[in-house]
C-alpha cells in the first residue's frame, strides 16, 4: 500500500522559510516523477514543483527561484525547500506520486496516482 505523509508545514512571517518533507512507503521515489502541489480555499489545486526520475526539475512561475524540490532516494523522501515566502503562498501543500518517468508542472494533477494528506502553510504579512 502506497503512503505519502507530508510534514514541516506551519506558520511563518513573510520572507521566512520552511522545508516540507514527504515520507513515502510502498513506492520507490527513485523510479518515477514526483511533485508538490498546493490548494488554497476556493482555488484549484496548483502544481508547484516536479522532480523527475533523472533528477531534472521544473517549477511553476509563481515559485521559480524561491522553491527547490529535491529527493533523498535512500530515505525514500521528497522535500520542498521554500524561501522568501509570501502571504499568497498560504495553502495546504500536498506531495504526489505517479508512474511516469517524466512529468511537468503544466501537466497538472492527472499525472499522479497517489497523494498525501497535506500540510498547512500559513504566511503572515
Amino acid at each position: 500500500q502506497v503512503q505519502l505523509v507530508e510534514s514541516g508545514g506551519g506558520s511563518v512571517q513573510a520572507g521566512g522559510s520552511l522545508r516540507l518533507s514527504c515520507a513515502v512507503s510502498g513506492y520507490t521515489v527513485s523510479r518515477y516523477c514526483m511533485g508538490w502541489f498546493r490548494q488554497a480555499p476556493g482555488k484549484e489545486r496548483e502544481g508547484l514543483a516536479i522532480i523527475n526520475r533523472d533528477g531534472s526539475t521544473n517549477y511553476a512561475d509563481s515559485v521559480k527561484g524561491r522553491f527547490t524540490v529535491s529527493k533523498d532516494n535512500p530515505k525514500n523522501t521528497l522535500y520542498l525547500q521554500m524561501n522568501s515566502l509570501k502571504p499568497d503562498d498560504s495553502a495546504m501543500y500536498y506531495c504526489a506520486a505517479g508512474f511516469f518517468w517524466s512529468c511537468t508542472v503544466v501537466g497538472g494533477p492527472s499525472q499522479f496516482n497517489y497523494w498525501g494528506q497535506g500540510t498547512q502553510v500559513t504566511v503572515s504579512s
